[in-house]
């Protein structure tokens, strides 16, 4: 099956409100095969539902309360217990259609932490997401911004072993800890202007990538809106740092892609 797969995308944000079909159609003609479109507040549930039905075997549902919340225009905090209470029931609500819990996670940054009640709210909201998760069965698409180490350490701590750690911004060494627990990497566009990232692959098997847009954000270009189609983009940086075929990296983080979302693999099975 060769074509991509997008594992981390915000096809939900405003950003695409005015051209999303444009957007969804260039993406197809750009050879992906499926968009995961992940959430970062209940606010936006039901609008990546009616996304996933509106394009139906294309854009695929991950629901989930991402660390960082805002609470008014440019202001934001950390995740607090409270912001997931009103989203868990709509998560079981939509848990036939999820083909992951996300975006979840852990933010360090500190403008988003002040003390540790803040990391200790952030990682409360974490476990019972990946909880819920181990409950239904499903994988975590998660964030670790500052947070590499604390996260992979909290999965493995919760017996997590289905993970995808989008735009990983750690170590190298400390991704190789993620690859022991089985865990995998998504690696976006910007990989061509970021030399963490670059390193970062260069470190990780192939076995352990996965190709993400984070569209509209960490496209080629800094505050350039980025799209699903600048999937192409990682890949081939990807192939160029590996010494191997553009066709390579495409089969390999696809294959990887249906390993760790089954059910994608059996909605795309022809």
């Amino acid at each position: 099956m060769l074509g991509y797969v997008d594992c981390h995308c915000h096809i939900s944000a405003g950003d695409f409100d005015k051209d999303v079909e444009e957007v969804i159609e260039r993406s197809k003609k750009a050879g992906l095969l499926a968009v995961l479109a992940v959430a970062e507040h209940a606010g936006e549930f039901n609008k990546i539902i009616e996304l996933s039905q509106r394009f139906s075997g294309f854009v695929f549902p991950c629901l989930g309360v991402h660390p960082v919340q805002e609470v008014s225009a440019g202001q934001q905090r950390g995740a607090a217990p409270q912001d997931l209470d009103a989203a868990l029931p709509i998560m079981k609500k939509y848990k036939e259609e999820l083909v992951a819990i996300g975006e979840v996670g852990l933010d360090f940054t500190p403008r988003f932490v002040s003390s540790d009640l803040d990391k200790e709210n952030q990682r409360r909201v974490l476990i019972r997401q990946a909880q819920l998760a181990k409950e239904l069965d499903l994988p975590l698409n998660v964030h670790s911004r500052s947070a590499g180490r604390p996260t992979i350490q909290l999965l493995k701590e919760q017996g997590v072993d289905k993970a995808l750690l989008h735009a990983f911004d750690g170590k190298p060494s400390v991704a190789m800890e993620g690859v022991k627990a089985g865990f995998f990497f998504s690696i976006p566009p910007s990989i061509i202007r970021s030399e963490q990232k670059q390193k970062l692959v260069k470190q990780l098997p192939l076995e352990n990538i996965c190709l993400e847009t984070d569209s509209p954000a960490l496209g080629p270009e800094k505050q350039v809106r980025n799209e699903p189609q600048n999937i192409c983009v990682c890949a081939e940086y990807i192939s160029k740092i590996k010494g191997v075929s553009l066709e390579t990296v495409i089969e390999a983080t696809t294959q990887n892609a249906l390993r760790l979302f089954p059910k994608l693999k059996s909605a795309l099975r022809p």
